[in-house]
């Protein structure tokens, strides 16, 4: 008798499924870039009938979407968790760049190519109720540990939010390792806030008038 050597389907929940279809992508546009990919790529490397992907996605854009709002989501959750351990305003600083940085290290080409797809990037950043939480979180340390305006340290510290991105995105095109990316990073958001409040105490000083 002859047994039956094909792979039993196994069965998942609706939201493992959606999971394994999500991670699936993720390697493909990773390894090729979203140009090579198709629902029938996406449910051949799942072991999955295209149907079934349609079945969870109506289209690639929705799909492409709801991986990147996953990724961006990870991201923030990963710096939350890492600002909360903070002792001072330097490790506040550099544990948030660094949890960035190292998961752009890790996924930085998955994002980047998400990034760069029209039919993601049209689209309102899907983690800006997190970003605006944390810009308001550090806006608030830097207005009373620097005694900075509290509109002037919201402006410098939602800048200065950019700093991690391009630094993620240079980790993958410069020669430097991520430890050296990461000082550049921390420095440089660091320098620009103790600049910051000392144009203000300047500023701020009364003048100095000759008799």
């Amino acid at each position: 008798m002859v047994k039956n050597t094909k792979p039993e389907r196994r069965r998942y929940s609706p939201e493992k499924r959606r999971s394994l279809i999500l991670d699936h992508t993720a390697d493909i546009v990773a390894r090729e870039g979203v140009a090579q990919l198709s629902v029938e790529r996406i449910g051949k490397e799942a072991g999955i009938s295209k149907s079934l992907v349609y079945a969870y996605f109506p289209n690639l854009t929705e799909l492409l979407r709801e991986l990147y709002q996953r990724e961006m989501r990870h991201i923030r959750r990963a710096q939350a968790d890492a600002a909360n351990g903070a002792a001072t305003f330097e490790d506040l600083v550099r544990s948030i760049t660094h949890a960035y940085l190292s998961y752009m290290h890790e996924r930085g080409p998955l994002i980047e190519r998400l990034a760069a797809e029209p039919s993601v990037s049209e689209m309102r950043d899907p983690t800006e109720f997190s970003r605006n939480k944390a810009v308001d979180y550090l806006a608030e340390i830097i207005t009373h540990h620097f005694d900075l305006p509290p509109d002037i340290a919201r402006a410098a510290t939602d800048i200065s939010f950019g700093l991690p991105a391009s630094a993620g995105s240079y980790l993958h095109r410069g020669n430097l390792d991520l430890k050296t990316v990461e000082d550049l990073t921390v420095t440089m958001i660091i320098g620009t806030i103790i600049h910051l409040k000392d144009e203000y105490s300047v500023r701020r000083q009364p003048l100095r008038r000759q008799d």
